[in-house]
């Protein structure tokens, strides 16, 4: 684990390590803004070795991204400034901090008024695109270092790519090309929007939450037609999500997701999925070919875990409870 503790760097950005925070819900931005406790909680993560922190989803501006009430939001007013809070208390504690804009699709409620891509009509896609680029310019304002785009896990973006729930009949569904067209404007519209040398991380999976079996891809070329497209549109970064990091993504070889991605692409790859609960799982990380590794729950009970577990303090790790998940810490 000590290689992943030395500096590195993402694109032009410098890291003091290879740690990266797993963006992970928490609702506890009441109205959509973060707040004071936010900040703290962020920042304790940076203290604790991470290199890299991806927030937690922030909401586009646009009434279809949720129904959630304190789900933070990216939108210009105070959202942005309690957002400006974050950053300034992570960048205090020599971390680095992306945003992840966000839009549940159909997982939306009440169902009735969500957007799926069955359901969107030429005026939706050209708003949406308005407002992901918004919230890419209302990160750069807030004082992000990246932004992820989040395209997996079967929300709006992700529901584009799989066919079980992409029956569009135009450009934007069919073949695994025309399915990754509209992910791939989002892509290409926040490029647009953020500075030349900050990083714009995609994160893609093939799970989704609702279907663990579900597929975007179901050969390696029909992965690199995807993330070929995000590459051409102007991703940086792929942050290939899996439950299980050790699995390979593919029948016959044992490259997993991330290690896929970055062969498909020559991209810089971030793998995620159970590191470190359990231990004896973590020497394989050495085998599987990522530039970042993604710490999720892990670091709900034990925001220095990449320190303790880098020092010789393994013994200090409280192991993962669940209960974890209803402490703001």
């Amino acid at each position: 684990m000590d290689t992943y503790a030395a500096p590195t760097t993402l694109g032009k950005l410098a890291l003091s390590s290879r740690f990266a925070m797993a963006p992970m819900t928490r609702k506890r931005s009441p109205g959509g803004v973060p707040t004071a406790a936010n900040a703290a909680y962020y920042r304790r993560r940076a203290e604790g070795g991470i290199g890299l922190i991806i927030t937690e989803g922030a909401l586009i501006g646009h009434p279809s991204a949720s129904h959630e009430d304190d789900v933070p939001r990216l939108t210009p007013g105070p959202a942005e400034a309690g957002w400006r809070l974050v950053t300034d208390e992570v960048h205090q504690a020599g971390g680095r901090i992306a945003a992840q804009i966000w839009h549940l699709g159909s997982e939306r409620r009440p169902a009735e008024t969500a957007w799926t891509p069955d359901r969107m009509k030429v005026k939706d896609f050209e708003q949406l695109l308005i407002a992901y680029a918004e919230s890419a310019r209302t990160a750069v304002r807030a004082g992000f270092d990246a932004v992820e785009i989040h395209g997996a896990h079967g929300y709006l973006l992700d529901e584009f790519l799989w066919p079980h729930t992409n029956h569009r009949t135009d450009r934007f569904g069919g073949a695994a090309a025309a399915r990754a067209v509209f992910p791939a404007e989002v892509i290409r519209a926040v490029r647009d929007s953020i500075p030349a040398e900050m990083p714009l991380i995609v994160r893609f999976s093939q799970f989704k939450e609702r279907d663990y079996a579900a597929r975007i891809a179901e050969t390696p070329a029909e992965l690199a037609v995807i993330l070929g497209a995000f590459a051409e549109a102007g991703a940086d970064v792929l942050h290939a999500s899996q439950r299980r990091f050790w699995e390979p993504a593919f029948d016959g070889d044992p490259a997993n997701l991330a290690g896929w991605a970055k062969r498909l692409t020559g991209l810089p790859a971030i793998t995620v999925g159970s590191i470190g609960l359990d231990r004896d799982r973590l020497p394989e990380l050495e085998k599987h070919d990522a530039d970042l590794i993604a710490l999720g729950r892990v670091l709900l009970g034990t925001p220095d875990w990449a320190k303790l577990a880098t020092t010789g303090r393994e013994s200090e790790i409280r192991p993962y409870d669940k209960a974890d998940e209803d402490v703001y810490l």
